[in-house]
């Protein structure tokens, strides 16, 4: 036990010391051994045999006990270098409720622009008697956005971006955090995602973008994420749109996903437009 003991706070020390990138290397090292133990239980648990695709029930017991140990990799940089969540954009006040709730409606109201857009155009339908099935689900649909959205923001735009900006401009930071956060998405689903990767890149951006927006707070990010998340899940879960095979797929998005499609495009352009007018202070 001393031995592991003196193993972690000898990496700890060694991931404070070391350049942006060592840092970063080291983080995600680390997140990947830590959770190889556990990936392995949770996919015999669930019945798993890579390289099989991962059904939707058999990913989120993965993706939980994945998320579970970021939190606990930040906390403890933050423990050796005597700082708090703070240094990463999360302090637990009434400012990031506030930008939290106007990234959450941002995020569902340029979706519902993008699918109202679609529905004028004739792309998709909307089956409204499915209502009552999103009412029920939308509850535990968003306390799953708002946590993937809080794990995924500490990470991407909190630890990464902050330690980043060490050695690189805030130009250079969004782009490579931006990077690893669109070819991290791999891990899941390959086929699916590579299509994707465009729009997780500009995706990434834009919640670079909405940290700086908020004076460095996460809230405003964590919020457009949740958001996008809750927003998609709601329709996808309850298929309360169908589409209508109408509409370009370059432009619907390949394979029905947005973000493999330029429809996803405008959307996290029209969103990164909006908080290019915002200022620092504006929230």
């Amino acid at each position: 036990m001393d031995f592991f003991h003196r193993a972690a706070n000898q990496w700890l020390v060694s991931l404070v010391a070391g350049t942006a990138l060592t840092k970063v290397a080291m983080f995600f090292i680390a997140w990947a051994i830590l959770w190889l133990p556990l990936a392995l239980i949770v996919a015999t648990l669930v019945k798993w045999h890579p390289p099989q695709p991962l059904a939707g029930e058999q990913k989120l017991p993965l993706l939980a006990s994945l998320y579970l140990i970021a939190p606990l990799i930040v906390w403890g940089v933050t423990r050796v270098e005597g700082t708090s969540f703070s240094e990463y954009g999360v302090e637990w006040n009434l400012s990031l409720l506030v930008s939290l709730g106007w990234g959450l409606t941002l995020g569902i109201l340029s979706l519902a622009i993008a699918f109202a857009a679609e529905s004028a155009l004739g792309w998709v339908v909307w089956h409204w008697q499915n209502w009552r099935q999103l009412v029920q689900a939308c509850l535990p649909i968003l306390l799953l956005g708002l946590w993937i959205g809080f794990t995924e923001e500490l990470v991407f735009r909190g630890f990464l971006v902050t330690q980043l900006q060490v050695d690189y401009s805030i130009w250079v930071t969004g782009a490579i955090s931006s990077a690893v956060f669109a070819l991290l998405h791999l891990i899941w689903e390959q086929k699916d995602t590579l299509p994707q990767l465009p729009g997780l890149w500009i995706m990434g951006v834009v919640l670079v973008l909405a940290r700086w927006v908020d004076g460095g707070s996460l809230g405003l990010a964590i919020g457009l994420h949740a958001g996008w998340i809750c927003g998609l899940t709601c329709l996808d879960s309850v298929q309360l749109i169908s589409y209508t095979g109408k509409g370009p797929i370059w432009i619907t998005g390949l394979g029905n996903n947005p973000l493999a499609g330029l429809i996803g495009f405008f959307c996290l352009l029209g969103v990164g437009s909006v908080l290019l007018v915002m200022s620092p202070y504006s929230l």
